[in-house]
Order: C-alpha cells, then structure tokens, then sequence
C-alpha cells in the first residue's frame, strides 16, 4: 500500500479545522459520454446495489451502461444551465455561503470547501487539498438531512478509503444525519409558509423522498422512519392536521419493491380522491437536482394534470438560501464545539530545526 500525505508538509505550517461539506454528485455534461462513467461508478458502489458483484457487474456493464446513459443525457440537458449542473452550482454556493459565516466566526483558522461522492470534485481530492492547507482536525457533513447507508453510509466508506492510505491522519467528525433537527424543521416550514403566502394553499402537502429498495429498510436501514420523522416535525410546525398531507419515495429503479408509497402513483391517484391541487416538497434534498426539478417539477405534474389534477406546484429545495446557510452553519458550529487550535508554528518550526528537520 502507497501512503500519502507528507508532500508540501511544513512544521511552520499554520493549523487549521477543515468543514467539508458533500452531495452524492453529477456528471461532468449532459452527455452520453459525460453520463457513462459518472454512472458506472455511482452503480458500482455496493452500497447502493445490494446485489451479489458479479450478478451486478453483468447486469450493469452489459444492459444498464449501454442503455441508461442516452436517456440520463436527455435528462440532464433539461435542467443543464449555463453554470453546469445545478447542484454543482447549488452545492458550492452553499460551501461558500458557510465559508463566509465561518470566517465571521473563526476568522481564518476554518478551511470551508464541497466535494461530491461521484464524479468531480472527489471526496479524496478535496480532503488532500484541505490537508496540504493545515487542516488538522476534519468535520464532514453530508447534505444528507435522513440518514441512508447508500448515501451517508457511502460517503463514510469514500472517506475512510482514503484514510486506509495516509500515514497521518487528521482529527476526525462526522455528522450522520439532521433530520430532526430544531432548525431544519423551522427552516423548512418557514420555506412552504413562504410559498404559502405567495401562492395559496392547495388540497393536499406531498412530501416526497428519494426511495430505496424495501428490503434496506428489513434489513436495518433507519431511511424510512427518519423521513416520516421529518414530515411530522414539519406538518406540526406548519400545524397540519394528518389529512392535509402525505409523505411518499420517488426514483424507483428496477423491478423489486421500493419503499412506498411510490409518489408517481400517488400523484396519479389523487385527482380520483377529489384532490385537485397539490404542493411538493422534498425535504431530503438539500439542493434542487436532476430528481427534484425533472421528476417532480415537470414528469410527476404530467401524471397529476393527466389524471385529472387542476392545479401542482413543486416548492423548491433550500438551496443557497440565506436561512438555510444559517442553519447550515449553526449545525457547523455546535459539531466544532471543544476543538481548538494552538497556534506555536514558529516555536515549533524551530524546535524541529534542531532535530534536523529540513522544513
């Protein structure tokens, strides 16, 4: 094994606390080719297919790979903007967004940076970039609000890949999940109550989720229960009553049951019910992509207008916005409580001069 981490080192090198915040990733264009890599390494990883690896390898490289990439690259193209993929655009503003609270409250001894599970910037790229600047002691946040072994559980496996090949490692934290927590829930609700105020009410309040596989859930994952948790927090916030709205999973692949209610399903069914307005929220996206704006803003509206649906309005994710970069930061702030830097680079420089250290 090749051990990384002393290049660029210095004894006078000023100490730092590195904030890493990640999303599951993007392709680099809405192409094809762009969407043949990025997905073979997201379908590869064994925490989001749990199938035996040479059933899987077969199934992936020899259908999906030659199939699927078209259709993603179709996708993409319709939510593709002049900046990239929106949540590239979304995830590094939200990075830089905390950078700028943090430099309020820790001046410059935070090092602030984003990376992705998939595609570019790589975890382990931007972890040794933020190693080589100082960083002593790492917090991750995975923009994750439920914990899910194929999302949370994944980005622990890509950071600890990594530290299996460093000599050195930093001091270390990482935030599961925050699903429940007092400010999300408060940020959230105020995010519908604005869409509210602006637009009105409708029938029904649709919080929808990226689904898993049942099968995760029977076999321990806390996905599901920390997602009803969500919208029950929310739904009292907002002071709803358990018929005014529903919680379903989206983005099912394959053939075996997912978790359910399946939200296109729902969505179809509703006008039958006398539901003829309904709003959408997915409170498990941090930031608006391919998922939200595509499946939700525009696939799911068609099956609830076809069937018979008058009105569907999907309210955006969080975001850059200024109330969630609060939150963000807070939850940044009470996960950094206890560490603290002692600043001796130059006494330290020197001592080990005189053990004859060339840096």
């Amino acid at each position: 094994m090749k051990y990384i981490g002393s290049k660029g080192f210095s004894h006078g090198q000023r100490d730092k606390i590195g904030v890493l915040i990640t999303n599951l990733g993007t392709p680099e264009a809405p192409t094809k080719q762009a969407l043949r890599p990025y997905l073979k390494e997201f379908l590869s990883d064994p925490r989001v297919v749990e199938v035996p690896r040479l059933i899987w390898w077969c199934i992936l490289n020899l259908i999906i790979l030659n199939v699927r990439p078209a259709r993603s690259a179709e996708a993409y193209a319709t939510v593709w903007t002049d900046e990239g993929s929106p949540l590239l655009t979304h995830t590094k503003n939200q990075a830089q967004g905390i950078r700028e609270r943090c430099k309020t409250l820790y001046g410059d001894d935070v090092v602030v940076d984003f990376a992705m599970r998939y595609g570019k910037p790589a975890i382990a790229d931007t972890i040794e970039s933020m190693l080589q600047q100082g960083v002593r002691k790492l917090l991750v946040l995975p923009m994750y609000p439920q914990y899910c072994a194929s999302t949370t559980g994944s980005t622990f496996d890509a950071i600890s890949a990594l530290f299996t090949k460093r000599r050195w490692l930093p001091d270390f934290r990482f935030i599961s999940h925050y699903h429940d927590n007092p400010e999300f829930i408060t940020v959230m609700a105020n995010k519908i109550q604005a869409h509210w105020d602006k637009h009105g009410r409708a029938d029904k309040l649709l919080f929808s989720y990226h689904g898993i596989p049942k099968r995760y859930l029977l076999n321990g994952d806390p996905y599901h229960c920390e997602c009803h948790k969500t919208s029950r927090l929310i739904a009292a916030k907002l002071g709803l009553s358990e018929a005014e709205y529903m919680t379903s999973f989206q983005s099912r692949f394959g053939r075996e049951e997912w978790l359910k209610p399946y939200t296109d399903e729902t969505l179809k069914s509703l006008p039958s019910q006398g539901i003829k307005s309904v709003q959408v929220v997915c409170p498990g996206f941090s930031a608006d992509c391919l998922e939200t704006i595509e499946e939700i803003g525009e696939e799911n509206r068609e099956y609830f207008m076809e069937a018979g649906g008058e009105r569907y309005e999907y309210i955006e994710a969080l975001n850059s916005d200024a109330e969630h970069l609060d939150m963000l930061t807070n939850l940044v702030r009470d996960n950094l409580h206890g560490w603290a830097l002692q600043h001796g680079e130059e006494h330290r420089h020197q001592l080990a001069k005189r053990l004859g250290a060339e840096q």
